[in-house]
């Protein structure tokens, strides 16, 4: 498909997105001609895959943070006389922080574009990783872990609108998965260097991703769907060009696209009034329901003090086997990413939400007859192999549905025109949720360790029913396909 000619260049130049990188695969002049530019554009193509592996070293990033505060508590504690509390306000700091950074991702990522925006958050990240690593005492800890934070919810709504948008229709919920695969992996790497490296040094290379990350932004193109609803015509044919190959037809995508910005465009004025009607508030609803039952049902209180419950459940290698977890975790998620789009998200929800509500309850059931054994007898270690296993059930169920799918869900539901403000609000909710679980998680569990895994199954057992009554199928369809199902 031939390229128009920027005929209005100057005023097109003032919306041109901030990182406006990736240009090497126009580097033809504009007085060449267009076989030239084509043959130059066709010998620097790059695939979607190419893309994604890019951006996936932002979830990287995301799961490293969430992984150190495992394997770190006991050195951390000890070097910095941190009371038990006070790790409580370290490990949940990364949450208010990516509450911040969860109300400015979708804005950011509207008005300055997806790479933009990921540069951003790349930046506070290093800076509070290297904050850290230098830290004397609490200030210097704090901050960095909320700088990590802020990085974080940034990149938790970008990179899945990211790749949802250059996605095919067919590779979407694979390539969308592997955003939480990305992140699982990052939690394993954290938990594998946590038994070798002191805590200082673990946290120097936390800031390897995001290092890696700046330099790969400038080798990849921007959003065709962004560009387009940002204007840039010549910029949104370009890049959805390269995307899909310059020996593909893009004619359908380029008119189905064109056609719903134009919609959207129509509509451009939202008010609160607005989110009455179903095309909005439904998707809004689910989205944001997804992301906050991600959350209730422990999976970060778990993964994030998995030495802790180790530890209760009485197992002499607890970072060990929290590492195993870890593996465990990437080896389930990379299942889920070739499963999503032949099985469909729904029965992955049901499936996982199923087994997390009957993992949950075997961990309760084991600490809860735990009380009742002598410590000495072999029934405790038969318990606390129970709760092991049950643990690491529960943590195989929740990768395999509600640790990928619910980012996904919302990167494909979202209407183009209210995305970044619900995208906003859903990824804000799923933080502050998030930071209610791990702040409360610690607590809870020198409370009651079968009480605490007893309510994170409740919330696990309401879920089923909330995948069930309202959550649509999204496998097969195009984004503009999908938001079709809400008019």
């Amino acid at each position: 498909m031939s390229f128009r000619d920027e005929t209005e260049e100057g005023r097109n130049d003032l919306r041109r997105p901030f990182l406006h990188t990736g240009s090497w695969y126009r580097m033809g002049s504009r007085q060449s001609s267009m076989l030239e530019s084509s043959q130059v554009i066709r010998d620097s193509s790059i695939s979607v895959l190419a893309c994604v592996l890019i951006v996936a070293l932002g979830p990287i990033q995301f799961g490293f943070t969430c992984g150190y505060s495992s394997p770190t508590q006991a050195a951390i504690t000890k070097d910095l006389g941190l009371t038990v509390s006070e790790y409580s306000v370290f490990g949940s700091l990364s949450n208010v922080g990516a509450m911040v950074g969860a109300i400015a991702s979708g804005q950011i990522s509207e008005y300055i574009g997806r790479k933009g925006s990921l540069m951003i958050a790349a930046i506070p990240n290093i800076i509070g990783w290297l904050s850290i690593s230098f830290a004397k005492d609490t200030s210097f800890l704090y901050m960095g872990r909320l700088l990590e934070g802020f990085g974080v919810g940034i990149i938790s709504y970008t990179v899945p609108v990211y790749i949802a948008e250059i996605a095919p229709q067919n590779m979407r919920g694979a390539l969308g998965s592997v955003n939480q695969l990305s992140v699982t992996i990052g939690i394993m790497l954290a938990y594998l260097l946590g038994l070798f490296v002191p805590w200082r040094i673990l946290a120097v290379l936390g800031v390897l991703p995001c290092t890696l990350l700046i330099p790969g932004l400038f080798f990849i193109p921007e959003s065709p769907r962004w560009l387009a609803k940002m204007g840039l015509t010549d910029d949104f044919e370009t890049s959805l060009q390269v995307l899909r190959g310059f020996d593909t037809d893009i004619t359908i995508e380029v008119n189905e696209i064109k056609r719903s910005v134009a919609s959207s465009t129509k509509r451009s004025a939202i008010r609160f009034v607005d989110l009455k009607r179903r095309r909005y508030y439904f998707p809004l609803m689910v989205g944001i329901g997804l992301l906050v039952l991600q959350q209730l049902g422990g999976i970060n209180g778990v993964l994030f003090y998995s030495s802790t419950i180790f530890k209760s459940a009485g197992v002499s290698s607890s970072n060990v086997a929290t590492f195993g977890v870890g593996a465990v975790q990437v080896v389930a998620t990379a299942v889920a990413t070739w499963l999503v789009d032949k099985s469909g998200r729904r029965l992955l929800l049901m499936i996982s939400s199923i087994g997390m509500t009957i993992s949950l309850v075997i961990v309760a059931v084991a600490f809860y007859l735990k009380e009742f054994v002598s410590p000495e007898s072999d029934m405790y270690n038969i318990l606390s192999m129970v709760s092991v296993v049950g643990v690491v059930t529960m943590v195989i169920a929740c990768s395999l549905g509600m640790g990928p799918i619910p980012w996904l869900i919302m990167s494909e539901i979202l209407p183009v025109n209210i995305k970044g403000l619900a995208g906003s609000i859903a990824t804000l909710a799923n933080w502050f949720v998030s930071w209610l679980v791990t702040m409360t998680a610690n607590m809870l569990l020198a409370w009651s360790s079968g009480g605490t895994f007893t309510l994170y199954a409740l919330v696990c057992g309401f879920t089923v029913a909330f995948v069930s009554l309202w959550v649509p199928e999204t496998k097969g369809k195009t984004l503009e396909e999908i938001q079709a199902l809400f008019r």
